[in-house]
């Protein structure tokens, strides 16, 4: 039997596509047997990391293969979920040293010091991303939407649309309900001809898509960056009239009064000066990313 067709040599295969991880069941399946598994633990080739998963040669193991090992171990129709989920679509990041797994309501897999199981009586709508079982993006929202502050679901909304994924949510999910009010907030439903031109100019630019046409301290206003405490107003022929005028220095002299920062551009500004209006939208929101 030559070199490339020993039972190590298949082993090595499968760990390197698995992130160096596999389970004891793939190791019967390649013919080892209980002795052979139990010599290779003793001689340091193999390494528990939970019950019935393995790495395979070193004990160090990447974030992805620690996510595989922990869905391997919670068994047949486990997925990757919640916190862990989103930190894999890379919707959020998730410092946590334990690991979501989604599983059938049925399974008999328990939680431990490692891995946090999430029994789940509604079909799990799960796919494979980078190798690894993982909940969609829309579920891993959804999801979310049962744990996370308002402000950090936002967030992850904001995240998962700047990626482009694919967020369909089963309206029965739990969390189907609150994400869908945040969605609704979030949701750039502009008034306008040139509020839409506002908007394309920031994506264009790369601008961060603002809230639009939301309300700030009792006041509506065209665009808004609430982490940033930004606004935005997109100034029609409607105001200029003196009155309209006039209204419009005094909201903003409310808004700058809280803390925010509120700035002005006209039609004819968004239209032909873009590149001065996106640089000042960039300056005002963090100076680090102004164009020189």
């Amino acid at each position: 039997m030559g070199p490339q067709t020993t039972p190590d040599a298949g082993l090595a295969r499968l760990a390197a596509r698995q992130y160096g991880v596999v389970t004891r069941a793939q190791l019967y399946e390649m013919g080892f047997g209980d002795r052979a598994i139990a010599r290779r633990i003793a001689a340091g080739r193999l390494h528990r990391m939970h019950r019935g998963v393995y790495s395979v040669g070193h004990t160090i193991v990447n974030g992805s293969g620690r996510w595989l090992a922990a869905v391997l171990a919670c068994g047949d129709g486990a997925v990757l979920s919640h916190r862990s989920a989103a930190a894999l679509w890379g919707i959020r990041p998730n410092a946590t040293p334990k690991i979501d797994v989604a599983v059938p309501h049925p399974s008999g897999v328990r939680s431990h010091g490692r891995i946090v199981v999430h029994r789940s009586r509604r079909p799990i709508e799960a796919l494979t991303r980078d190798g690894i079982p993982v909940t969609t993006a829309g579920r891993t929202l959804a999801d979310l939407a049962t744990a996370l502050p308002r402000r950090q679901l936002e967030k992850a909304c904001e995240m998962a649309e700047a990626l482009r994924l694919n967020v369909v949510v089963d309206a029965g999910h739990p969390g189907a309900k609150r994400l869908a009010e945040i969605d609704h907030d979030l949701t750039h439903t502009t008034r306008s001809p040139l509020e839409d031109e506002f908007l394309e100019l920031c994506d264009r630019h790369d601008i961060p898509r603002p809230r639009v046409n939301s309300v700030v301290e009792g006041i509506e206003v065209d665009f808004c960056w609430p982490d940033e405490r930004l606004i935005v107003e997109t100034d029609g022929r409607e105001h200029f009239t003196r009155g309209a005028s006039e209204r419009d220095r005094e909201r903003d002299a409310l808004l700058t009064s809280l803390g925010w920062r509120v700035m002005r551009f006209t039609r004819r500004q968004v239209r032909r000066d873009e590149a001065v209006v996106a640089a000042r939208v960039l300056s005002a929101r963090s100076p680090s990313l102004a164009t020189p």
